[in-house]
């Protein structure tokens, strides 16, 4: 039985800034950072974990901040594309389970039928072994656990309109439960903070990844999403300042994506985020065109498990 979330908590520091939307339903409290203690079940090793980017029905690559609400047309605002494979989801799918991969995400790059079929595909060939996201709202979130994803990624449906409506993020936890619930908090660098991005990494939200956010928000969720936005797709490097964040303030499990470009950037990472969190590598990988051995970072993932206890 799934426990009442709008009771038995009594945090630090009630929530009384603009942010968070009116009809949140509850008076909700933050814990005081100060007084945080990490939970003994986090990993004490970087891991790495897949992603399967489905656009118009086709896994691709793609530089995420050029994504926009596209009306199909060929009008010039496609997203700019870094890699488009001839292989199926469903293909992806199947080397990630044959690899024993798992929290690889599936992201719908779209709500078009051909993306969404080509994931529910994907979702077929490994069951259990794959998140979801793109478009999960309270409506849908049920089915994609149903057709075999082990959580739903969620981002612009409870950062809605710049601000953190916790009365979505409370109905999708009464739908599939925390431990099935994934927050995606993709972020870009505004005013020196860490701003929450929506609506396909274009609208900034009002809402900033920090320490007191993360901690609030870990009640609610089993695992974090991070895309460093301003180098995801980019082949830059990573956003060490962002992994370090994360690394220091998550309470929960989190995964970060962006920038990656070989395996020294792995262990920055690593080192970074105090072993404590994962990473996707996408447009890097000699799977998805770029000269970064998916095999190696396979090698590199097997070691780090090695060691967690």
């Amino acid at each position: 039985m799934m426990r009442n979330l709008s009771a038995s908590h009594s945090f630090g520091l009630f929530v009384t800034s603009p942010i968070f939307l009116a009809n949140n339903r509850s008076s909700l409290t933050l814990f005081s950072p100060s007084t945080r203690r990490f939970p003994p079940s986090i990993q004490c090793a970087a891991q790495f974990r897949p992603c399967i980017d489905i656009h118009k029905g086709k896994v691709k690559q793609i530089v995420g901040s050029t994504l926009q609400d596209l009306k199909g047309g060929d009008d010039g605002s496609d997203p700019v594309t870094n890699f488009e494979s001839d292989k199926s989801a469903a293909e992806y799918a199947t080397l990630y389970r044959r690899d024993g991969l798992t929290g690889g995400h599936v992201i719908m790059l779209g709500a078009d039928p051909l993306s969404k079929a080509a994931a529910l595909e994907a979702l077929h060939a490994y069951p259990g072994g794959l998140q979801i996201g793109g478009g999960i709202n309270s409506d849908n979130c049920l089915s994609y656990i149903e057709e075999g994803a082990s959580h739903v990624i969620v981002t612009s449906y409870v950062f809605n309109d710049g601000q953190m409506d916790v009365g979505r993020l409370k109905d999708l936890v009464q739908i599939v439960g925390k431990k099935r619930l994934v927050l995606d908090l993709s972020c870009r660098k505004k005013d020196g903070k860490y701003a929450i991005v929506t609506d396909r990494w274009q609208k900034f939200s009002d809402v900033f990844v920090d320490p007191g956010v993360m901690e609030f928000l870990a009640n609610f969720a089993d695992e974090f999403l991070v895309h460093g936005v301003d180098v995801e797709g980019k082949k830059l490097g990573i956003d060490e300042e962002l992994v370090a964040l994360l690394g220091k303030h998550s309470p929960i499990p989190v995964t970060y994506a962006g920038g990656v470009t070989g395996m020294a950037d792995l262990e920055r990472i690593k080192s970074a985020g105090m072993e404590r969190v994962d990473v996707t590598v996408g447009s890097a990988l000699d799977i998805f065109g770029g000269n970064m051995s998916y095999e190696e970072v396979v090698a590199w993932h097997a070691q780090q498990r090695a060691h967690v206890v």
